[in-house]
C-alpha cells in the first residue's frame, strides 16, 4: 500500500516538469529502484495506470532499472552481494555490513513530448 503516495508523487513530479516545459504529453518515466527497496514495481505501474488517467502522463511508460545489492562487511572491508538476503559476510562470517548500494528509489528522468 505503500507504493500508492510513491506513485503519487511520481505524478506530481513529472506533471509539474511537464508543465514547465511546455510539454503535451508525458512520455515515459525512468525509476531507479534498489534491490533492497521496499518498493514494488507491479504495484507501482497499477497505481500509476489508475491515477494517471486523464492527465498528460496517462500513455506514459514506466521504466523501473533495477541496482543490485552491494554490502561492505565493517569487520574486514570486503564488499559483497548478498545471497538469499543473507547479510553474512561470505569472507570472514561476520555480522555487520554497511549498504553501499541497493536501498534507491528516485526518478531518474522524464521524458515528454513537446
Amino acid at each position: 500500500m505503500h507504493e500508492l503516495p510513491v506513485t503519487q508523487s511520481l505524478l506530481k513530479i513529472a506533471l509539474d516538469h511537464a508543465e514547465k516545459a511546455n510539454a503535451k504529453e508525458v512520455t515515459a518515466l525512468n525509476v531507479v529502484i534498489g534491490e533492497l527497496s521496499s518498493m514494488v514495481d507491479d504495484s507501482i505501474q497499477f497505481y500509476w495506470e489508475t491515477i494517471a488517467k486523464d492527465t498528460i502522463a496517462e500513455k506514459a511508460r514506466l521504466n523501473f532499472r533495477r541496482v543490485p545489492a552491494e554490502l561492505q562487511c565493517m569487520t574486514c572491508f570486503n564488499k559483497y552481494h548478498p545471497q538469499d538476503g543473507e547479510l553474512i559476510c561470505p569472507q570472514c562470517k561476520g555480522v555487520g555490513a554497511k549498504v553501499i548500494s541497493g536501498e534507491e528509489f528516485f526518478l531518474e528522468s522524464i521524458d515528454v513530448e513537446n
